[in-house]
């Protein structure tokens, strides 16, 4: 992968199936978080006491990082090769930014590492049964 690639693919960007696809995942988990994630769930967990092994804590990340990965892939990636390297990206990215935290004044959450990591692994996961080679083809959809 190379800049010019997707700087290619930038200047001749057409919505296509495929980036449909990719968007509506993206917004699936913005909306699960926005709307369920952060009103309903973590009070209910918190108020009650519920141990649920930090995911309330880290539903910002989980959400967010699925969200993160399936917009970039959208804009960025016009085939599944492209978005198997942008989910790889998109977590390192977001670990990355975990790991400046503290030049921001706040500490690093390792729950939030190990969220990003898992849901870099479910995205993966997510993006390949929903793109297996052959079954969805990627170009001009």
């Amino acid at each position: 992968m190379k800049i010019d690639d997707f700087k290619k693919e930038l200047k001749s960007w057409k919505l296509t199936r495929y980036k449909v696809i990719n968007f509506a995942v993206g917004i699936t988990a913005l909306l699960i978080y926005e709307f369920i994630g952060r009103p309903i769930y973590r009070p209910y967990v918190y108020s009650n006491d519920i141990n649920d092994f930090h995911f309330a804590d880290t539903l910002g990340n989980t959400f967010g990082t699925l969200t993160t990965i399936f917009f970039l892939i959208a804009i960025l990636s016009n085939d599944s090769i492209k978005g198997n390297y942008l989910i790889k990206l998109g977590t390192f990215s977001v670990v990355l930014f975990e790991l400046v935290h503290p030049l921001l004044g706040k500490p690093i959450d390792i729950w939030d590492i190990i969220a990003t990591v898992i849901t870099g692994f479910i995205s993966y996961l997510i993006y390949n049964s929903i793109f297996r080679e052959g079954e969805l083809k990627t170009d001009n959809n």
